[in-house]
Formats: C-alpha cells, sequence, structure tokens
C-alpha cells in the first residue's frame, strides 16, 4: 500500500492522466482541462466520439480499480482519469452548435460546470462518492457530474443563444 501514485507503474501514469494528477494545487481542475484540450483536438478528428466516450469510461473504471488496491486513499485527488470521463460527457454536445462562437461558450459553461458539481458533489454525486466503491465509485460521481454539466449547458445556451 502506498500514499501515493507510483509513476514508474504503466497504470498509474495513465490514472494520473502522464502525472497530471500530480499536481500540487488543484489536480481535478488541471485534469479537466487536460481532458477538455483532448476533446477539442480529438473531436476534429474523424473518429465515432461516442463509441470513444463510452470505452473511455469503461477504461477509467478499469484502471480507477486497480491503481485503487495499491493506495492507502482509494479515490486519490491524483487519479484523474475520471474527469477524463466525464468532462468529455460534459463536452459532448458542444460538437452540435454550428458556430465556433457557440462551441467556445459551450465548452467553457461545460468546463466550469463540472468543475462546481465535481468539487461540491451536490446530490446524486454526493451519494455515489459516498456509497459506491471501487473503480466504478471513482468514476461514475464524475461520470453523473458530467451529464448535469451537459444538461446545464444546454440550458443555458437556449438562454444566451436562444
Amino acid at each position: 500500500m502506498s500514499n501515493f501514485p507510483n509513476l514508474k507503474k504503466p497504470t498509474h501514469i495513465i490514472a494520473t492522466l502522464g502525472g497530471i494528477g500530480n499536481a500540487k494545487y488543484a489536480p481535478g481542475t488541471w485534469g479537466s482541462l487536460a481532458a477538455l484540450l483532448l476533446f477539442i483536438f480529438i473531436s476534429h478528428q474523424s473518429i465515432n466520439i461516442e463509441i470513444l466516450i463510452i470505452g473511455i469510461t469503461f477504461y477509467a473504471i478499469y484502471i480507477s480499480g486497480i491503481v485503487s488496491e495499491n493506495l492507502i486513499e482509494k479515490d486519490h485527488k491524483a487519479i484523474v482519469i475520471d474527469e477524463l470521463a466525464g468532462m468529455w460527457i460534459a463536452a459532448y454536445p458542444a460538437i452540435y452548435y454550428s458556430s465556433q462562437n457557440e462551441r467556445i461558450t459551450f465548452v467553457v459553461l461545460a468546463f466550469i460546470l463540472f468543475r462546481i458539481f465535481d468539487i461540491t458533489k451536490p446530490y446524486p454525486i454526493s451519494y455515489i462518492d459516498k456509497n459506491i466503491k471501487g473503480g466504478l465509485g471513482i468514476v461514475l460521481d464524475d461520470v453523473v457530474a458530467g451529464f448535469i454539466a451537459a444538461a446545464m449547458t444546454i440550458g443555458l445556451m437556449n438562454l444566451i443563444f436562444g
């Protein structure tokens, strides 16, 4: 058992998104920002983004479960692959907006709302965080935060752009 992820282990490198999760301050925010930038890049490629998001989510559950078994603190702040899954879900609807200005506004709002929900953990996110353990629990609260952020961002976008 360790108190901190070991970046000599490939699974720990993946779970910390290449060490981003080891940031001294706000590792979840840095992980979310990295996830958003990666999403923006990938969304401009000719890939099935929906399949990729689903695959990343299940892979995040798997990796988080493995890494958390080796750590004293099971949902360690350095594990930020869950932010990757949640942020991609929050940002996903942006690809359906037609103008560049609308897409930029969407992803900025989605990022802010996702971070607010991931940090404050309102119900049902708090329930998941406290009651579901292992890799599923580590990732599921971020997935739910991503869906809530996406829904609220769509609502705000309708208010802003009509």
